[in-house]
């Protein structure tokens, strides 16, 4: 996984399948030294088993998942980064910017890894918001 530095972001009570409570740690990743390409537009984010598109449990609005390529100035990653709200309108090979995004870590039954949400997608080409 390549480092991007972090700080640290919301800390939520979640309830488990199983009924116990769950802390689950958001990283708010700082991310101005990184350009993300789209390498294949939104699509919706659907749940395991019925291929149905996901809703975000708090705001009921559709999810979104794009594939962009993170690059620093010596390597790059893709990762797949999860949007709520309207589709997102950016095509392959478009150069786009994230407001707020997050790395969550996750582990299941023996598995691994880190999910990123981010709250909204932009153009690169549109000006930071002061």
């Amino acid at each position: 996984m390549w480092p991007i530095p972090a700080t640290p972001g919301k800390w939520p009570q979640e309830e488990a399948a199983n009924g116990e409570e769950v802390v689950i740690m958001h990283l708010v990743l700082k991310d101005e030294k990184y350009t993300f390409t789209v390498t294949k537009a939104a699509e919706p984010r659907t749940e395991y088993g019925s291929g149905q598109q996901k809703m975000n449990r708090a705001s009921k609005l559709p999810e979104w998942v794009v594939e962009v390529l993170a690059m620093d100035s010596e390597r790059g990653e893709v990762i797949r980064v999860t949007v709520t709200g309207d589709q997102p309108k950016v095509s392959q090979g478009q150069q786009v910017r994230f407001e707020e995004l997050e790395a969550i870590p996750w582990a299941n039954n023996g598995r691994n890894g880190v999910a990123y949400r981010a709250a909204a997608i932009h153009p690169a080409a549109q000006a930071r918001a002061a």
